[in-house]
């Protein structure tokens, strides 16, 4: 049948299951509009109120459901504003397709009005990414962008399409998705060698990263844990990929890893690195990161293995098909006395707090327990991000939503947005700082447009709280531009966006705003007001061992 391109990219997001795009319109692409204007009761679309949050909303989207996200934007500035969206993503592997028109063939490179080349912009933080400059290439590459996407190691991918295409009639047949690509490159040599290095192991520790939550691999990951008798500890991305109420659960790695994890790490004889990327964030000084521990890597990415930390045995593929066929060669094993050594490790060194007052650590462990662990919980960027890392019970994959490898701030509104139109059923928290909830507080009007639930706690400590520890710690207490001094009253601003608001000061008040947050019809924002030199402990120093983990007490 004959169709415009328009039509086509609207039948093949319907062929890939499709079922809702975040996007912002524009002059370029109004014919997919006008499209999808004729298929609304197929697709639904969000409108967002900037393109920065329709990328945001499609990775949130994404990784709540582990389905491709979708967004739209327009030429020129409308598919610039998606860039940051994108780099987030591609950072932390989550499969996209960004879907941008441009100005008509004739006209580009010629500087035309709202003309900018999208695709080389992009071009090193996607997958990939592809120019549509006839029709007849259209359904093929669309089709394809999906596929890559979602296949090996998860990415964002670009479609630019001049409007002319979306214009343009050509034949069109329905195809079904096709089978993804197995990347799996790994030899029965490999599965021995690294079972041997664990079998041998005394002081064996597991390091769960996002790869183990992208492969819905929980099942086999705790499976592991238990033969071998080896304590657990996660990335920021691998969170929830291993219970976190787990007695063999040791928090955390890295800069503001848990001291049990992190000593544990150090002093270990064999680390298996499970769908992680040795980012510096956990490592440290990688000259002494594990450096008495035979080291063991099972990634997808054949490019990770030894870019940041040298193995001594790898397994590139899928962590759940290679933990099915790696955990019948380890041997059952108890390693009674080293688990014994991690548990004293736990209990001398628990995470704490100052609980005689209000703290972004007391509103989580609060929602952790009025929640019962079974939101999702979404964060911007800063010490919040941390404490919530540390103080909520991640319990199953996908429960957290955060810009791990980029580091965005303003990612977590638009991403609460898309999580929570994936998963209506669940419970969908957005914790931010002032400071990040001032970049996109924009969407709050989306979300209350078009009733979305979302409750949105700012902590609110006047300060770019973890910029402001580093100049605590590190430059003398020269607080350069970290001072938000003030007169943003953010209840008002919730409320003139659409929105029920609270604000907590004291820490009395804590349980009953949140009970009605929790209650509360449509999205929720709570100004929560904390004192601005609360830290993130513990810490590991900047190109310091993570063996040198220091805490407030050490202080």
């Amino acid at each position: 049948m004959q169709l415009t391109g328009a039509e086509i990219i609207v039948e093949v997001l319907k062929e890939e299951g499709v079922d809702t795009v975040f996007g912002y319109p524009g002059g370029a692409i109004l014919n997919v509009y006008d499209a999808l204007y004729k298929h609304s009761d197929e697709i639904k679309h969000i409108l967002t109120s900037h393109e920065q949050g329709a990328s945001h909303a499609a990775d949130g989207y994404a990784r709540a459901t582990g389905k491709v996200g979708v967004c739209l934007a327009t030429s020129g500035p409308g598919a610039t504003n998606l860039v940051t969206g994108i780099a987030t993503a591609f950072m932390d592997s989550i499969p996209m397709v960004a879907i941008t028109c441009n100005v008509n063939l004739p006209l580009l490179g010629k500087d035309s009005f709202q003309e900018v080349d999208i695709a080389g912009i992009t071009l090193p933080v996607t997958k990939h990414n592809y120019i549509i400059k006839d029709i007849k290439n259209l359904a093929a590459k669309l089709r394809r962008a999906f596929r890559i996407a979602m296949s090996g190691r998860p990415g964002p991918v670009l479609v630019d399409i001049t409007k002319d295409v979306t214009a343009n009639k050509c034949e069109y047949k329905k195809e079904k998705p096709r089978a993804l690509k197995d990347f799996n490159r790994y030899t029965e040599e490999d599965l021995k060698t690294a079972a041997k290095f664990i079998n041998q192991s005394k002081k064996p520790f597991i390091y769960v990263g996002g790869g183990a939550v992208i492969s819905n691999a929980a099942s086999e990951v705790k499976e592991f844990a238990y033969k071998i008798g080896a304590p657990v500890c996660d990335t920021l991305m691998g969170k929830g990929a291993f219970d976190n109420t787990d007695p063999l659960y040791t928090g955390m790695i890295g800069m503001h890893g848990t001291k049990a994890s992190d000593k544990g790490v150090s002093e270990c004889d064999c680390l298996i690195a499970m769908g992680a990327r040795f980012s510096d964030r956990v490592t440290g000084n990688a000259k002494k990161f594990a450096k008495n521990a035979k080291i063991i890597h099972i990634d997808i990415d054949l490019a990770e293995i030894n870019k940041n930390i040298r193995t001594d045995a790898s397994i590139v593929g899928d962590l759940k098909g290679v933990l099915s066929r790696l955990n019948p060669l380890v041997e059952k094993a108890e390693h009674k006395e080293w688990l014994s050594h991690i548990m004293e490790l736990k209990e001398k060194y628990p995470l704490s707090y100052d609980r005689s007052k209000l703290s972004c650590p007391y509103v989580i462990e609060t929602l952790d327990r009025l929640t019962k662990s079974d939101a999702i919980i979404v964060t911007d960027v800063g010490q919040h991000q941390m404490w919530a890392a540390q103080y909520y019970h991640f319990r199953f994959p996908r429960q957290i939503l955060t810009s791990g490898g980029l580091g965005t701030m303003g990612y977590g509104l638009g991403a609460a947005m898309g999580a929570k139109v994936g998963c209506p059923e669940k419970t969908v928290v957005n914790i931010g700082g002032d400071g990040c909830f001032r970049m996109n507080m924009n969407e709050l009007a989306t979300l209350s447009r078009n009733n979305i639930k979302v409750i949105d706690i700012v902590i609110n400590n006047s300060v770019l709280g973890m910029v402001r520890q580093w100049q605590t710690l590190f430059y003398g207490k020269r607080y350069s531009e970290t001072v938000l001094t003030d007169r943003v009253d953010y209840v008002k601003v919730a409320e003139g966006l659409g929105c029920t608001a609270f604000r907590i000061t004291k820490k009395e008040e804590t349980e009953e705003v949140l009970k009605k947050a929790l209650k509360a019809e449509g999205p929720v924002v709570i100004d929560c007001v904390v004192e601005k030199d609360d830290s993130v402990y513990p810490m590991v120093p900047p190109g310091k061992a993570i063996s040198e983990v220091f805490d407030e007490s050490d202080l």
